[in-house]
């Protein structure tokens, strides 16, 4: 029983992109900033190379500010559902803030990590520009 609850979490972890504390970024605006941690995962490490970048972002749905990044992350496994402070990448190239919860549609995100700040700052109409950089 014990060994099936020690691999069940293994995979949840491996599939949801476990989240490590050394990868942090920030994600800046004229509207605030926030950090947050990437997941542990292809995606988010590759993400993180292509840092220092520049995103213009828009709203979509009133839930999340999506952008595109220069190229496509790696292919993972996906989750339909996400939290308030979630990173997704919608396709192969759309970096995604949620700053609401909710349910996307198949094929669903891959997770890039997790906001530690105030979401917040994004909930709101409109267009903004972000700036994505390393926290050292």
């Amino acid at each position: 029983m014990l060994r099936s609850l020690l691999t069940a979490t293994a995979v949840t972890l491996a599939t949801t992109g476990a989240v490590m504390a050394q990868d942090r970024i920030r994600i800046s605006s004229g509207w605030g900033e926030v950090t947050a941690v990437l997941a542990d995962n292809a995606a988010a490490r590759e993400l993180s190379a292509m840092l220092p970048l520049t995103i213009g972002m828009s709203d979509h749905l009133r839930q999340e500010k999506t952008g595109r990044l220069p190229s496509a992350l790696p292919e993972l496994p996906r989750q339909r559902d996400f939290s308030v402070g979630t990173l997704g990448l919608w396709g192969g190239r759309d970096f995604v803030v949620y700053y609401r919860s909710g349910r996307v549609p198949s094929p669903g995100i891959i997770v890039l990590g997790q906001v530690e700040g105030d979401v917040s700052i994004f909930d709101r109409p409109g267009d903004v520009t972000v700036d994505v950089t390393r926290v050292d």
